[in-house]
């Protein structure tokens, strides 16, 4: 399995944590199963170039959250139910609305205008959705016409 995770020198979270939301990120979306086997330890370190102490402490905490199950000699693979999905999207929700929030105050909006906007935005979506699942019935009443 490629572990493809990504670490960032500039970016200002410690490594293990980086590695961690990486691993959560790939559960989440699918890209690594329940049930299938995640790179060891030394594995992992080795291809990120980060000591085995890091990558064992993003492990142990994932271990605790109940996204990786680890076997001694065995190793570790993706839990079960890691149930991620709803977790990883609240939190990148809330992390989104707060940086709206930051954002707004820049620019000097008060709740209401954000609001305001918030609810044009959801509108505008909406509408685009709609737009394209009927641009999609149509395309494909003409295929199977």
């Amino acid at each position: 399995m490629n572990s493809s995770i990504v670490i960032s020198q500039s970016d200002g979270r410690p490594m293990y944590l980086q590695i961690m939301e990486q691993i959560k990120q790939k559960v989440a979306v699918g890209e690594w199963a329940p049930g299938e086997e995640i790179p060891s330890i030394r594995m992992m370190s080795v291809s990120l170039r980060v000591s085995v102490i890091t990558v064992k402490r993003a492990y142990l905490e994932l271990e605790r959250e109940g996204v990786i199950i680890t076997q001694h000699g065995k190793g570790s693979i993706v839990a079960k139910d890691p149930g991620l999905g709803p977790r990883l999207y609240d939190q990148e929700f809330e992390e989104h609305m707060e940086q709206v929030v930051r954002i707004g105050a820049l620019l000097g909006l008060s709740e209401k205008q954000m609001t305001l906007r918030l609810r044009e935005t959801a509108s505008r979506l909406a509408e685009a959705q709609r737009n394209e699942a009927e641009s999609l019935d149509e395309d494909f009443a003409k295929e199977n016409l």
